[in-house]
């Protein structure tokens, strides 16, 4: 009685042990490879680590490789071609071997997506514009013109549909972000497409305390593609820090907006040819 008892516990277990392992053995839907620095200042630090983290729980959840790299020697072409989507979290690469990897890369189908900071680039600051095919063919952004600040929630509103923006409402609004202004006018680029942009009901925009820091009006792109390549930049990407307190702690996380974060994983699935099942 006691090994019939067994014999029907066993078959009752084993359908559920062997279904956990086949899980385990799915091959990747894709493999994804995010590049960062997290050195300066504590608001990219901040959202780094806190991308990581999201980024590595969404790869368990729906079956992708998420792997990350400080090291920016690793931006050349054998190691890129084992990934099909790269990531800046914060930065860009500065060696010129590096950049001639990463361009051929993208110029041979690879994938990227890059946050924030990742398009800055300033003449006479420690970033300075001196990769024309990255900030003006690639980006078609050109040179960081300005911010607002602190860190404030926009409204934005969509200005193309595709499966970037297929599952975002017409109007959202976002964690509290640095927002950036650029040298160039991407409404007047063919080869970009721009997706969302700030709404104006978000004016002003900032809360000083510098008058510059505040946007009264304006049209400002927050998230764009460039059509010759599988690329998407989103301008999210700074958290909100206690500095005037002096404690440096994080006061807004980027990934706790449902939206935002249905935004992201969105593009990173569009970006790697799948088509996401939420």
């Amino acid at each position: 009685m006691a090994f019939r008892y067994l014999k029907i516990v066993l078959l009752l277990l084993f359908p559920i042990m062997a279904l956990g392992q086949r899980k385990t053995d799915v091959a990747p839907k894709f493999k994804a490879i995010a590049f960062f620095t997290a050195k300066n200042d504590q608001a990219h630090i901040s959202y780094v680590h806190e991308a990581n983290n999201w980024f590595l729980k969404e790869a368990k959840e729906n079956l992708f490789v998420y792997d990350t790299t400080s090291n920016w020697d690793n931006m050349n072409l054998p190691f890129l071609k084992k990934y099909d989507v790269v990531l800046f979290l914060d930065t860009r690469p500065e060696k010129p071997a590096q950049r001639e990897a990463f361009q051929k890369y993208m110029e041979n189908g690879g994938a990227w997506m890059g946050f924030h900071f990742a398009a800055f680039a300033l003449n006479g600051s420690q970033v300075p514009q001196n990769w024309d095919w990255y900030h003006n063919t690639f980006l078609g952004s050109g040179e960081y013109v300005s911010n607002t600040w602190r860190p404030t929630s926009a409204v934005l509103k969509i200005e193309n549909r595709n499966p970037v923006t297929q599952n975002l409402p017409d109007k959202f609004t976002t964690a509290p972000n640095e927002w950036y202004r650029w040298s160039n006018d991407l409404t007047k680029n063919k080869d970009i497409t721009i997706l969302l942009s700030i709404d104006p009901s978000s004016f002003p925009l900032g809360t000083g305390p510098k008058k510059h820091e505040i946007w009264h009006e304006g049209y400002y792109p927050v998230v764009w593609t460039n059509n010759n390549y599988k690329m998407l930049y989103i301008n999210m990407g700074h958290n909100d820090i206690d500095y005037e307190g002096g404690t440096n702690k994080t006061l807004s996380y980027t990934f706790k907006n449902e939206v935002q974060a249905s935004l992201i994983r969105d593009g990173l699935f569009w970006l790697a040819g799948i088509k996401n099942s939420r």
